[in-house]
């Protein structure tokens, strides 16, 4: 699993001109499931998210969590994470999750930082999503799971 974190001041995301997710100060992040994964390790990269301290506090150092700033998320999927560009020009995309397995971690990601956060808004899985963000830093962490386990 990888999760692309961006630290924003503010995102959203339309589908057909219409806009289904808007956030304020907090997380826009970009989810990719692959065919290993399964709900304990969703479980960890969410709790490992919810905790990164990437906020700066008085001091500018960064030292707060999105709960300490009250941050919220957006979170969006995005299967093409896994590409595989190794032959080829056209990426292949076999290390992705299959669309019904993937989807249904997807949504268990959302209903768990649902519990832990107070704003988390969401893309549309296999939608032609468009988001739109003002990064804030730029402060962009990529977690994969194969690293974090």
């Amino acid at each position: 699993m990888k999760f692309v974190i961006q630290r924003v001041t503010h995102a959203d995301v339309v589908v057909d001109g219409n806009e289904i997710g808007r956030i304020g100060k907090g997380f826009m992040v970009l989810i990719g499931v692959s065919k290993e994964d399964d709900k304990a390790i969703a479980d960890k990269m969410v709790d490992k998210m919810i905790k990164l301290r990437i906020f700066e506090d008085e001091n500018g150092k960064t030292n707060l969590s999105l709960d300490d700033v009250g941050g919220e998320l957006l979170l969006i999927s995005q299967f093409t994470l896994y590409a595989n560009c190794k032959k080829g020009n056209r990426p292949s995309f076999i290390d992705a999750g299959v669309p019904d397995e993937a989807n249904a971690l997807y949504e268990y990601i959302i209903e768990r930082c649902k519990e832990r956060v107070n704003v988390v808004e969401r893309g549309e899985f296999g939608a032609d999503m468009k988001v739109s963000l003002l990064n804030d830093g730029p402060f962009t962490i990529v977690l994969d799971s194969s690293e974090i386990m």
